[in-house]
């Protein structure tokens, strides 16, 4: 699963790095070390703008936590953070958003928490990693999102509309599956276009996209326990542990 990440690659990187031209600079979220659900998170998509007739690709903030349209409360949203690959298709909650809002959600890195069983027969321990790319580029999670309409506010009030996504997973592969079953899908360069594209509405042509790259485009590093305090948001979160930070952790 995923439940924490880091995001702090600039908006302006991201538009030249995901091919964006549809960017508004008011639109944009601070860099975040420690992202949980319900935060704002910038995501690419691709929407046709009013009075248009082609879809443009953009950056836009959503809120990560998917809230469907037909739910009557935004509060499901932090049920909602992940969708399985294998169901997404299917399930009511997502399926609509996946026959046309797919996005992307460039990230530095996702947290991952291992169970260690302690050595005494005591209680086990959370180890936390975070796992990255090995060339250091953002990680490009698979994601859907969704419109919500409060109803009760008017229709052109500021606050009628919630704006969610959230991130589609995967079995993990040989080095994550230690650490955790499950691991968010991300995607390739190659795969971008089809993923992002609302006109395609071939759910076995979408399914086929769910498919994480080959093994060894990830690492995963033992990190600090300052990470599972959602108050605790610096660069150094995802720096590796040390036996001196972390109490002779290895």
């Amino acid at each position: 699963m995923c439940g924490r990440f880091a995001a702090s690659t600039k908006p302006e990187d991201i538009v030249e790095l995901f091919d964006v031209s549809g960017w508004d600079p008011a639109d944009t979220v601070p860099p975040s070390w420690n992202v949980a659900p319900t935060d704002p998170v910038l995501a690419v998509l691709e929407r046709v703008p009013k009075s248009e007739r082609e879809p443009v690709r953009q950056l836009r903030q959503l809120r990560w936590g998917l809230v469907p349209a037909w739910s009557k409360s935004p509060e499901t949203a932090v049920k909602m953070i992940n969708a399985r690959a294998d169901t997404v298709h299917e399930k009511p909650a997502y399926r609509q958003a996946f026959a046309s809002r797919r996005c992307l959600l460039p990230v530095d890195g996702y947290y991952e928490w291992q169970t260690i069983p302690s050595v005494s027969g005591g209680k086990p321990r959370k180890q936390p990693f975070f796992v990255s790319r090995v060339d250091g580029a953002p990680l490009a999670l698979a994601g859907l999102y969704e419109f919500w309409r409060d109803r009760s506010v008017p229709t052109d009030h500021p606050r009628g509309w919630l704006v969610t996504c959230t991130i589609v997973t995967t079995e993990a592969e040989p080095l994550l599956a230690p650490i955790h079953e499950r691991m968010p899908l991300f995607l390739q360069r190659e795969t971008f276009d089809d993923w992002l594209d609302p006109g395609l509405d071939d759910a076995e042509h979408a399914r086929s996209l769910l498919v994480a790259p080959a093994p060894g485009l990830l690492k995963a590093t033992a990190v600090g326990s300052a990470v599972g305090n959602i108050r605790n948001n610096h660069p150094g979160l995802t720096e590796p542990a040390t036996p001196e930070s972390e109490g002779a952790l290895f």
